[in-house]
């Protein structure tokens, strides 16, 4: 394999394009496709840099060394530890791919280095799990997190949202927003709310609550309310045949997050 097809078939492999690739050597995109095309090589310095970059020898870039044996496809290749021209860079790829994508993609450095694969590690991540600052997949962990079924981060937007500010169909963080369920310190649902604060379309639970049923301990606006007095009860209706009237079909699971927090 000539330099030409070897530079172009190691980009692919790391999923960048030419312009990526310029950018981490200081070359335009266009001087990375005449590369490619063979319309012209890199000086020394830039070969030097781009076996850096690679992580061979500049012999083996070029196409003089034959390439070593193929290793076993589950093998971590050694001394994947790398610096190229923007700082320290780790970065692993798996040469198992399922549906087009590496099976494991860590991409680890300065600036924003994507990963994208089936298990996705990196300052930004995008897989089917994504774990980075920013991150984006089936089950997603971060900073900033975006999961279609479950996120966890300081922010938070999934199915289940658990982080800082959570939103989702079941929220759980500082601040919640969920369809069904949101607890936290301020809590907002179409369903229930628990929370310091809680405003609720329907069963709301606080230290303010607001909602078509609202118990708060010291204050509670809404349709049926139930305030607790100094003596730890609950003044008005009771409490349960309100619920069950008004919630006829709650879930049982719902019922018992609902008596933990009542006590």
């Amino acid at each position: 394999m000539n330099f030409a097809e070897h530079l172009m078939t190691l980009r692919k492999q790391r999923g960048w394009s030419q312009e990526e690739l310029g950018n981490q050597i200081g070359v335009t995109r266009q001087t990375v496709s005449k590369w490619e095309m063979g319309q012209s090589t890199p000086e020394l310095e830039k070969l030097v840099e781009l076996s850096r970059l690679f992580g061979m020898s500049i012999d083996r870039l070029v196409g003089v060394e034959e390439a070593e044996e193929r290793r076993d496809p589950w093998e971590v290749a050694e001394n994947p530890a790398r610096v190229c021209a923007w700082g320290p860079l780790y970065e692993y790829i798996s040469p198992v791919k399922v549906f087009g994508l590496p099976l494991v993609h860590i991409h680890l450095g300065y600036g924003p280095r994507l990963a994208k694969g089936i298990v996705a590690i990196g300052n930004c991540a995008m897989g089917v799990v994504a774990i980075g600052g920013y991150s984006l997949g089936l089950l997603s962990f971060g900073g900033v997190s975006l999961g279609l079924l479950l996120a966890l981060g300081g922010v938070g937007l999934g199915l289940f949202s658990l982080g800082g500010l959570a939103v989702g169909g079941f929220a759980v963080g500082g601040c919640a927003v969920g369809q069904w369920l949101a607890i936290g310190g301020g809590a907002f649902s179409n369903y229930l709310a628990i929370g310091g604060s809680a405003w609720s379309g329907g069963l709301a639970i606080g230290g303010s609550a607001y909602g078509h049923v609202a118990i708060g301990s010291q204050a509670a606006k809404g349709m049926y309310t139930f305030v607790r007095d100094g003596g730890g009860t609950m003044s008005g209706a009771d409490i349960w045949t309100v619920i069950k009237q008004e919630f006829p079909r709650m879930w049982d699971w719902v019922r018992t997050v609902i008596r933990w927090v009542l006590g």
